[in-house]
């Protein structure tokens, strides 16, 4: 045994091959083989010999800049019996790798070894192997050593070229025990038992299936929800697979049909560490939708390394953890040996050479489920990527792959693609898509989805202190029993901008851009609009949140209709007209102005990028596109940032719908409601406030966002007008305050009115009015008069009214465009 560092191999200048083109004198497999034995020549690797003889070994091959160890067999100079275990030994039908390129290389620097080689490798056991090719094959190489008789007992379970015929998988432990004793030397290598194995668990897992759930009923008690035919179909499909590709169109429940998965697998399979893999934004998406649909707890995996590190060793059996987190976390998920993987937004892989696929790709797990709505969006070398992790074979080699399907140009552009139906004839066992159009008989009318969100750290941070001021109140109104009318005005305002913070903070300042809806909002519309006959509609009660939609519409360069308070009543036809006839117009986006009175049913989606306090509100919107004459299924969307008040909000709404109706949405009756309303409000508000929030450490707040990896120091900030789209500013403070408690702090003059100023200031005319009306009813009970209040008395009628004192005319201007202002904010 040896091990030692060995040079880069030096060989006589030639020319070097193309990596881009192939060269007309070669043929397309010797073009790739050429080019790794151009690979190996750049190497240099650490080198260790593991076996007896110095050529015909086996070798472990490290690189120390990969920290990549692979074992390689040398058996043969020529291609056909070497290995090795590298992933692309293994997949690209030539026989050879760099690793072996470089060690064939090496011996023949050596006389003496190029002599060993000459003379061939005849060893006198028997080994079974696994040939890696456009079929993986179990081989059986017979030694010198009881040549005969071997060959006389494999015949019974080989073919002529000593290949295992497809009976033979099933009784080839017998072959086995009978060779054993004729060749006690005879080896069977670990790749080809574990093929062996494959095979057979899969037919027996088909055979389980196939008996247990054979009635249409059978699959109803896996999950608390019940399961549409289309999606039993998917269940069983990824069952039988094992590792398969759910790419139902969008809105069809690839979520539920791979949860339904895990549990069957669970019950008849033993399966029990189950890891989920999903964009940072979705875990606690996941996490709650494992709760509903199958009662069990998940663990998201998130925070610093030690505390990952922890968390793979919990006993929870399902784990939920980031495409970043992967890529740093490789030698624990290895460590941890998931049995089953579920890769959500598996498009986030399509591109095979970013460090995220590649770590994806290493994960190894004897399950897989990979759902993704487009699995091919731009390139067709897209499929193969994700299709490497489902089954690096299926395909075959990227190189024959793009050969066979690519059309190029004289100038080798590649300008289209054939034999496309190919490639779905070789995934049709591992891949299942349904479409809304075709199982529309299925469908019902409307699907609800709730989409969760997280809160950016900024918008955390603000979500935070207007709550802890709501909890002071609360308090207030525990001990005391009721609140003064200012207490209730910061009361709803301080309710309001945690709404506001909890989709952007943009809503509140218009100057900075933390939020995630919009990006996830935008990730969502691609994969809607990759059928040409979808139109959406897009929710919003604020203004400038609808506006931040506008400027990424322009950015996709999607045609819409942008309908808010602002549009002239006479110009909301048209707005319609070209909505419902233009097939080129896909979005219809609109504040609440546009939730009462319109037909929108040309469309078949609504996204809610918020939920209104009053739940018939949401109905209403609801109902401009799923109402009478609407002919396709109307998927709806509610955005709901995690962490937050709308999430406890849309809790409290599923039993106590009509608490807060009326309460927040109507301006009229929001600052003096009688007290049975208020305190109908205060108690659902008292609930609100016992939110447990995971924000007490600055380390939280940021593993919530960004599970503390890849965060860089300042985020980008994006400054938004209504007739520029976003620019970047590092310069804005990215601190917005509304202050309540004390005097407004003093900003730069801006054309926009400030919001705290109008906030303080409108609080302060309330405060001063509702002690004026408190002063006349205390008057009118002890004869004292209002002489220094806004109340007076007419003299001759008795009559009282309002008024209001004034140094200038200007003032009346300043007055009634501050409290329009004010009350414009709230309605926003």
């Amino acid at each position: 045994m040896s091990k030692k560092a060995s040079p880069k191999i030096k060989t006589k200048k030639e020319v070097k091959v193309s990596y881009h083109k192939k060269p007309e004198n070669l043929t397309l497999e010797n073009w790739q083989i050429a080019l790794r034995k151009q690979i190996a020549t750049e190497q240099i690797y650490e080198v260790e010999n593991i076996g007896e003889s110095p050529v015909f070994s086996d070798f472990l091959v490290t690189n120390h800049q990969t920290k990549n160890t692979y074992k390689v067999a040398i058996r043969d100079v020529k291609n056909g019996l070497n290995f090795c275990s590298c992933p692309d030994f293994k997949t690209n039908l030539l026989g050879t790798c760099k690793h072996i390129e470089y060690l064939i290389q090496s011996f023949t620097k050596s006389s003496k070894l190029k002599k060993i080689m000459k003379a061939g490798f005849h060893p006198e056991y028997s080994s079974l192997s696994l040939r890696y090719g456009t079929e993986r094959k179990i081989h059986l190489r017979i030694g010198s050593e009881n040549k005969s008789e071997i060959q006389k007992l494999s015949s019974k379970y080989f073919d002529n070229e000593n290949f295992l015929t497809e009976n033979s998988f099933y009784k080839i432990e017998n072959f086995i025990n009978e060779v054993k004793l004729l060749n006690p030397t005879f080896r069977a290598y670990p790749d080809a038992i574990d093929f062996i194995i494959d095979k057979r668990e899969k037919k027996r897992r088909e055979e389980i299936i196939s008996t247990n759930y054979s009635d249409k009923n059978s699959l109803d008690s896996l999950i608390q929800t019940k399961l549409y035919p289309y999606q039993k179909h998917g269940v069983l499909f990824a069952a039988k697979a094992g590792r398969c590709l759910i790419a139902d169109e969008m809105g069809l429940g690839k979520t539920i049909q791979s949860l339904a998965t895990c549990e069957l697998l669970i019950k008849e399979f033993q399966v029990e560490k189950i890891l989920i893999v999903c964009p940072t934004s979705l875990k606690y998406q996941w996490k709650s939708e494992i709760k509903k649909f199958t009662g069990k707890n998940a663990l998201v995996i998130e925070g610093s390394p030690l505390k990952r590190r922890q968390k793979y060793y919990s006993e929870e059996v399902y784990k939920i953890v980031s495409y970043h987190v992967i890529k740093n976390d490789n030698s624990e998920i290895k460590l941890y040996n998931p049995d089953l993987v579920i890769l959500d937004e598996a498009q986030r892989i399509k591109n095979w050479k970013t460090q995220i696929a590649q770590s994806v790709k290493s994960i190894s797990s004897k399950y897989a489920l990979v759902l993704t709505g487009t699995p091919l969006e731009n390139k067709i070398e897209e499929i193969h990527s994700i299709m490497q992790f489902v089954d690096n074979f299926r395909l075959g080699p990227l190189y024959k792959f793009l050969n066979y399907h690519q059309v190029k140009d004289e100038f080798g552009k590649v300008i289209g693609y054939e034999h496309l139906n190919d490639i779905n004839k070789s995934l049709s066992d591992v891949l299942v898509r349904r479409t809304k159009k075709e199982i529309a008989d299925q469908l019902p009318e409307r699907i609800d989805n709730n989409y969760f969100v997280q809160l950016t750290p900024q918008q955390l941070e603000l979500h935070t202190d207007y709550y802890d001021n709501v909890c002071r109140l609360v308090d207030k109104w525990r001990r005391f029993g009721f609140l003064s009318e200012e207490d209730r005005q910061k009361l709803l305002i301080l309710l309001g901008c945690m709404r506001m913070v909890s989709d952007s903070t943009y809503i509140l300042d218009q100057k900075t851009r933390y939020d995630t809806k919009i990006g996830e909002l935008v990730t969502i519309l691609k994969e809607i609009f990759e059928r040409d006959d979808q139109k959406v509609v897009i929710f919003s009660q604020w203004e400038r949140m609808t506006r931040l939609v506008s400027f990424e519409l322009e950015n996709m360069g999607i045609k819409y209709e942008y309908l808010h308070g602002g549009i002239a009543s006479e110009k909301r036809g048209v707005l319609l007209d070209n909505f419902r006839e233009n097939p080129e117009s896909r979005v219809f986006l609109s504040t609440d102005a546009g939730g009462t009175g319109l037909n929108l049913q040309s469309a078949n989606y609504v996204i809610n990028l918020d939920i209104p306090w009053n739940p018939a509100i949401l109905e209403q919107r609801i109902a401009r596109v799923h109402r009478l004459g609407q002919k396709n299924t109307v998927n709806v969307i509610n955005f709901i940032s995690e962490n937050s008040i709308e999430q406890r909000i849309l809790a409290l709404l599923g039993f106590k719908r009509s608490v807060f109706e009326g309460v927040l949405d109507l301006g009229d009756d929001s600052v003096f409601m009688n007290e049975s309303r208020f305190t109908q409000l205060m108690k659902t508000v008292e609930n609100i406030s016992e939110i447990q929030l995971d924000c007490s450490q600055e380390d939280d707040i940021n593993d919530a966002f960004e599970d503390n990896i890849d965060i860089p120091e300042k985020e980008t900030i994006h400054n938004i007008d209504s007739e520029k789209s976003p620019q970047t500013d590092n310069n804005i403070d990215t601190k917005i305050t509304v202050n309540i408690e004390n005097e407004p702090i003093q900003k730069e003059q801006s054309n926009e009115p400030n919001i705290g100023d109008l906030i303080a200031k409108g609080i302060d005319f309330l405060t001063q009015l509702t002690a004026s009306l408190k002063q006349t009813e205390s008057g009118k009970n002890n004869g004292h008069s209002n002489n220094n209040g806004f109340v007076k008395r007419d003299e001759k009628t008795g009559e009282k009214y309002l008024k209001i004192p004034l140094t200038d005319e200007k003032l009346v201007s300043k007055i009634t465009e501050g409290i329009s202002a004010f009350l414009e904010i709230l309605r926003k």
